[in-house]
């Protein structure tokens, strides 16, 4: 690499020709991200809002791709930094290194092959899906015209890609012309496998230096063996903190009457009509054995829907048997007949598979969870997914590649081992080591270990925080364990100078029947005091509807509510107006940027604990508590903090921004656990009392109180 110029060089050019300042935390991000690289040693930063992390990783990025001519894959979580990192970033970076790089860099983005449209599904769309009965005729006819617009669309696009259709179309839609790839054909049988949108995207992967992708397709790659992603060793993971929810996705298999029909009738087509019904036959059993089940997690499973859920293996075997294997060279249509029906197949049997054997290890012992979900207006659905991900991460990411994972919310407690312990990574291996182990000492744990976790929080007793160590394997590294160091390059943001972290103490604790009129009425007086510019966040949508309708009728602010358009189209129109209101529930969270004068207060209703009847959260805190560890703490806590750290997080989004976060929920001060979600938020300057906090609100909207006259 001596022929390149080093990061500093690079980084400073970057910045000069985009037009921004040196920032500290930038420098030293970029850095050890090079460092990292080098010694192939994986990477954990936390790296505020305002640090400028994404060039602090592209540009080691781009110096080792064009160094080791291998590619580096970044990837994300949200569709707003795939583009923004596609669209914006990269090119205007490539632009800028060109003349300090052999050639300019080159980069291309990678989605799944669901996201792409297919010439061949395309042909045999006729605007009905599958399951046509279970939808009415004004659905059926929007269906229609929405594949009619695709057909006219595909005449037009040079990518496929559904997201550059604008407007868009509905999933049930996008379903008819798009494919899997469980159920593509492959391009050398494909009568379109010249023209394939998704062969294209894919080839453009393979000799770029930069591959964008998102936390779903890793996880597909990692998980079920279809190697999309180009051969890489270096991987940038922006947005860490979503992976797990984001492989536990994936990782999540779903069995419904709908699912088993849509596959008898794909096996249909294909086999004696005898053996398809049979499977027909176990969709309107499984639909039974739905509604006379307990809804939640299933901790056993009775025999009856045991039987249904054999039977329904059994009868989508019988289906594959009698498709038998590939006759060879097939025509087109035979192809993705045969490829489409075993795709489904395969899914509902493999789901099947996993239900019946969760169940058999002893409850302590299982490492997965099952499900019932019975939603208004949805068919009832069984669901099983992983307790964990950590093995998957640290086998088939973290083994063979060098990872860093950045965000602007790592650190949980004040420590980065809740989320590394979630990743698989086990303990940090600390800096510190070295030197302890040169200067003679003979400590006997040189791994990482928090003094500002939970335990220096205040937190005690049944609800205290772990020991760093809980979930490790004993005093030392074990064998094979990934290797890693953590970073936190901190934020340009003065938080004790620029916002107060407000907690309605004075408030009686969040209740189960919706919100409480004090704190409706303490909604509504902030705001008054803010002049509007409000983001309120709340635990359900149900709150967010009764606070909009209920506080509509007392104030003379414009409230938007999540739902009554599009997210994009409603953070548009409150950024726009500075004495609007912004309501809404967890998935605004992560997707508000609103910097300036029209956010200055965002509001939090509750601490954003999963619900007690959450399948999934519950069974990982039984599961935690059964091997001696602080379930509470380990996953409902750690899932509050992340959310209230993201939440809380949309206040300062410039150096400009100044405002007051309101916890309405007291236990944030109150809590035993309550020092450990605050040890997550950045060092706001603390109030309890409210007038302090309207005060403040009412001297950013320029309308505060005029001082009484002297004498």
């Amino acid at each position: 690499m001596a022929d390149l110029p080093d990061i500093p060089v690079l980084l400073d050019a970057a910045v000069a020709a985009l037009g921004g300042s040196r920032r500290e935390g930038q420098a030293t991000m970029a850095g050890a991200v090079a460092e990292a690289v080098d010694k192939r040693e994986h990477l954990v930063v936390q790296a505020g809002t305002g640090t400028g992390k994404s060039l602090a990783y592209l540009i080691p990025a781009i110096r080792h791709a064009m160094a080791s001519k291998k590619t580096v894959v970044i990837s994300t979580a949200t569709i707003a930094l795939q583009n923004q990192l596609i669209e914006r970033d990269l090119p205007r970076l490539a632009e800028a290194l060109a003349s300090l790089l052999p050639r300019e860099p080159t980069f291309a983005v990678l989605k799944g092959r669901r996201n792409y449209l297919c010439r061949n599904r395309l042909q045999t769309a006729d605007g009905e899906a599958e399951d046509t009965e279970l939808f009415d005729p004004r659905q059926l006819s929007s269906l229609g015209r929405q594949v009619a617009r695709l057909h006219e669309w595909a005449e037009d696009t040079v990518t496929g890609d559904r997201d550059e259709l604008t407007p868009g179309v509905s999933d049930l839609a996008w379903r008819q012309v798009s494919v899997g790839a469980n159920e593509c054909m492959g391009a050398r049988i494909c009568p379109f496998g010249q023209e394939c949108f998704a062969e294209f995207a894919r080839e453009a992967t393979q000799s770029v230096d930069v591959v964008v992708t998102n936390h779903a397709m890793l996880s597909i790659d990692m998980s079920q063996g279809y190697h999309i992603l180009p051969e890489h060793s270096t991987i940038m993971i922006d947005e860490a903190h979503e992976l797990v929810d984001r492989a536990t996705s994936v990782a999540t298999g779903v069995l419904s009457e709908r699912a088993v029909n849509a596959a008898a009738k794909r096996a249909a087509r294909l086999v004696e009509p005898g053996v398809s019904e049979r499977l027909t036959e176990c969709a309107d059993g499984l639909a039974l054995m739905f509604t006379e089940s307990p809804e939640g997690r299933l901790d056993h499973i009775g025999d009856a829907l045991a039987n249904a859920v054999a039977a329904t293996r059994d009868a989508a075997s019988a289906c594959v048997t009698a498709i038998g294997p590939s006759p060879g060279e097939l025509d087109p249509d035979g192809a993705s007949d045969r490829r489409l029906a075993l795709a489904a197949l395969g899914e509902v049997h493999d789901t099947a598979v996993r239900i019946l054997e969760s169940f058999e290890p002893a409850l302590r012992d299982r490492t997965e969870v099952v499900w019932l979900t019975r939603t208004p207006g949805r068919q009832p659905s069984l669901s099983v997914a992983p307790l964990g991900v950590g093995g998957l991460l640290r086998d088939k990411l973290f083994g063979d590649r060098t990872a860093v994972l950045t965000s602007a919310t790592l650190t949980l407690g004040g420590s980065f081992t809740a989320l590394a312990n979630q990743w698989g990574l086990g303990r940090e291996v600390a800096r510190e080591a070295a030197e302890r182990a040169a200067a003679g000492r003979t400590d006997p744990d040189p791994g990482h270990r928090d003094t500002a976790g939970p335990e220096a929080a205040g937190t005690d007793g049944s609800d205290g925080g772990p020991d760093p160590d809980d979930d490790d394997d004993g005093p030392h590294r074990a064998a094979g364990e990934p290797r890693w160091r953590a970073l936190d390059v901190g934020s340009p943001f003065e938080h004790a100078r620029s916002g107060i972290l407000y907690v309605a103490t004075h408030l009686p604790p969040p209740g189960r029947d919706g919100l409480a009129p004090a704190y409706l009425d303490e909604i509504a007086e902030l705001i008054e005091a803010a002049d509007g510019r409000a983001l309120c966040l709340f635990s359900s949508m149900r709150a967010a509807q009764q606070a909009a309708e209920e506080l509509r009728e007392r104030l003379d602010h414009p409230i938007l509510c999540q739902g009554e358009d599009s997210t994009g189209q409603l953070v548009r129109r409150f950024a726009e107006d500075e004495r609007s209101c912004l309501f809404g529930t967890l998935s605004l969270w992560q997707g508000v940027d609103v910097p300036g004068p029209s956010l200055s207060l965002v509001i939090v209703d509750r601490i954003p604990f999963p619900r007690p009847d959450d399948p999934l959260a519950s069974a990982r805190q039984r599961a935690v508590a059964a091997h001696g560890g602080n379930g509470f703490l380990s996953v409902a806590a750690t899932h509050a903090a992340l959310l209230l750290a993201q939440g809380t997080g949309r206040l300062l989004r410039s150096t400009d921004d100044r405002g007051v976060i309101a916890v309405l929920d007291p236990r944030l001060a109150t809590a035993r656990y309550g020092g450990f979600l605050r040890a997550s938020l950045p060092p706001y300057w603390g109030t309890t009392d409210p007038a302090v906090a309207r005060s403040a609100l009412r001297r950013l909207s320029g309308r505060a109180e005029p001082e009484p006259a002297a004498g």
